[in-house]
């Protein structure tokens, strides 16, 4: 996955630059193993025309999607992440058995 964060609102150019980026990376670094290359551009805002455009260009693999400028707390991160945390610790303690 490439991701590129966008400061600014989401243009056509950004599409395109992002579409580059996933073809030369298919190109130099790809295996004929590894699943497709995803393109996501945070940007934000987005342009919601821009944004279709972006997600249908060449059938697959470019998402547009706008962010929030602010950032959660730790503890809202910390709660976010805690399910994850504890699927993890069952999953080991499972193969540990």
């Amino acid at each position: 996955m490439l991701i590129e964060l966008k400061t600014r609102p989401l243009n056509a150019k950004d599409v395109g630059q992002m579409d580059f980026y996933v073809r030369l990376f298919n190109e130099k670094h790809a295996g004929p193993d590894n699943n497709p290359t995803i393109g996501l551009i945070l940007c934000s805002s987005s342009d919601r025309t821009v944004a279709k455009y972006s997600a249908l260009a060449d059938g697959k693999g470019l998402f547009a999607s706008s962010y929030v400028t602010c950032l959660p707390t730790e503890e809202e991160l910390t709660d976010a992440l805690e399910p994850t945390r504890r699927a993890i610790a069952e999953a080991r303690a499972e193969r540990e058995e």
